[in-house]
């Protein structure tokens, strides 16, 4: 069995333009679907799956850890995340083929399973940007909130600390204290919250003031609480904060996270299948990271291909907590794949079906090409003009 053609396909879905990734064999029909979405660099991206074909063209897809010494070594580069989420992508749809080449599903070739079932939490609006970045006040954090419950999670994550630099006015801290008093008394005591920090404090001592103002919900985590490559600064609040850290969004690949997890950098690893290098990549740092007695949230804000990756990855990994999820980032995220489950709301459950266990509509795809994505990072700038982080 021979790789015949690599390419990718993109699909505007308003903030991100997902970015899919077809493998094609010489087996008649025989083909596979991965995802490589990275939110503003999609040109980039494309342009390095165009980059990384040629390398595997004739390669048996079968051979995926062959495979993928070879995009990460023969292109004598070492990779940053634009380099590994073309790599993750076409990674992806080589376990898509191989099986349907085996007949069986993902999860089953990644070591079998390890629970009955995902569970899975969203986002403020069910993943809808606006509500996610723009909920600022007790009153919406609280409404959204309960919508989010209402459709049956039972698990919601706010990003609502304001874009922050090396320190935060009292009442800024003040109110982020108040709006997470209010979400918890909206969803009750049986709901995980989880908090966003996106980076946004500077300093660690920034990032203690607010952990410590969220702390009142009683979070399940919080995430990123300074920028990721604070190695130090996280490490230090992981090791004092009264609140689970979690982090590892941004980091990529292994050998990055190989440096966190030594120094314990956070309670709860999470890796970004899309951009971590792909299913055994992610299992690899998975397998570090309960050795360090770490569970792991994996990153998914992406497109419905991600969501079913991470669906079997959950499936096979043993220090899995809980697997993010935004299906509802647009109306039609549903149209794009025929999924091998009837997905429900925080609970994802064991697919059958060989391989990824998808068909994917192309006609859906092309019907919304590619366009410049909303540029919502402009918004993360102080009124002095300070640029920080989004």
């Amino acid at each position: 069995m021979k790789i015949t053609a690599i390419t990718a396909h993109v699909c505007n879905a308003a903030m991100r333009n997902w970015v899919f990734v077809r493998v094609e064999t010489d087996q008649q029909g025989l083909y596979g679907w991965g995802e490589a979405t990275l939110e503003w660099k999609t040109r980039a991206v494309v342009g390095a799956i165009n980059d990384l074909a040629p390398l595997l063209i004739g390669a048996d897809p079968r051979d995926i850890e062959q495979c993928f010494q070879v995009m990460t070594k023969h292109s004598f580069w070492r990779m940053g995340v634009i380099g590994m989420s073309a790599i993750s992508g076409i990674e992806i749809a080589l376990w898509d083929i191989l099986g349907k080449a085996l007949g069986q599903p993902v999860w089953r070739l990644l070591g079998g399973k390890c629970r009955n079932y995902l569970r899975t939490y969203t986002h403020l609006g069910m993943g809808d940007m606006g509500s996610v970045y723009e909920t600022s006040n007790r009153g919406d954090l609280a409404e959204r909130g309960r919508a989010v419950i209402e459709a049956g999670y039972d698990a919601v994550k706010v990003v609502c600390i304001p874009y922050s630099h090396y320190t935060s006015p009292n009442r800024d801290i003040d109110a982020v204290a108040e709006m997470m008093a209010g979400l918890r008394d909206a969803v009750g005591l049986d709901v995980e919250i989880m908090v966003d920090f996106h980076g946004r404090p500077a300093s660690i001592a920034l990032a203690r003031d607010y952990i410590n103002a969220v702390a009142v919900a009683r979070p399940l985590f919080v995430e990123e609480p300074v920028p990721p490559e604070d190695m130090v600064g996280m490490a230090h609040l992981t090791a004092t904060s009264q609140v689970t850290i979690a982090g590892g969004e941004r980091l990529i690949g292994r050998r990055d996270f190989a440096q966190a997890i030594a120094v314990r950098a956070f309670h709860i690893a999470q890796p970004d299948i899309c951009h971590a290098g792909g299913l055994w990549e992610t299992k690899k740092i998975a397998a570090m990271a309960e050795s360090a007695g770490m569970g792991i949230a994996p990153h998914n804000p992406l497109g419905p291909i991600a969501g079913v990756a991470a669906l079997h990855l959950g499936i096979s990994t043993p220090n899995l907590v809980i697997q993010e999820e935004m299906s509802g980032a647009v109306a039609w995220y549903g149209d794009v794949v025929s999924w091998p489950i009837d997905r429900q709301p925080g609970r994802w459950d064991l697919p059958e079906k060989p391989g990824l266990g998808i068909e994917v509509d192309e006609k859906i795809i092309a019907s919304h090409p590619f366009q410049q994505e909303v540029l919502h990072t402009r918004n993360a700038i102080l009124a002095d003009g300070t640029v920080v982080d989004w």
